[in-house]
């Protein structure tokens, strides 16, 4: 009996550890930035301005400072795309209340960071997807620019 419950305990660990490798999928893909800002209308307040890398912009008056975002999101039962989009704004969304928060009226230079490798890109955000998770990290210049 002993040697029965032994032999079910190691068959069923092996059955646990061999199927892991099925849920533990990071796709790392990039997606258009303006698309995601669209994919929920009403959702980006329009009073903090972004500007992400490479785009212009007015002068600035005042640099406040560097800030940075990691977010995730549930993405079981949603396409990478949407679960990167939903992420995504809530990433941009974040720099916006940080803008806020510090007096200043943009974010500019918002370049993606997805596991501290930077990517710039004015038309395109990175981000990681797996089989249960969606993440989007991003960073940015908090500025006041001259109206």
């Amino acid at each position: 009996m002993k040697r029965h419950l032994m032999f079910v305990t190691l068959a069923a660990s092996f059955a646990i550890l061999s199927a892991a490798p099925a849920f533990a999928r990071d796709t790392v893909g990039n997606y258009p930035i303006e698309q995601a800002l669209h994919s929920e209308p009403g959702k980006v307040g329009d009073d903090i301005a972004l500007y992400f890398a490479g785009q212009r912009h007015p002068a600035v008056v005042k640099t406040i400072g560097e800030f940075a975002t990691n977010k995730k999101t549930n993405a079981f039962g949603k396409s990478d795309e949407v679960a990167c989009q939903h992420v995504f704004l809530s990433a941009v969304i974040e720099l916006q209340e940080r803008a806020r928060k510090e007096g200043g009226n943009a974010v500019i230079n918002i370049r993606s960071n997805y596991r501290n490798e930077v990517r710039e890109s004015a038309t395109e955000f990175t981000c990681g997807a797996g089989a249960v998770i969606a993440g989007v990290a991003l960073k940015g210049d908090v500025v006041t620019l001259r109206k």
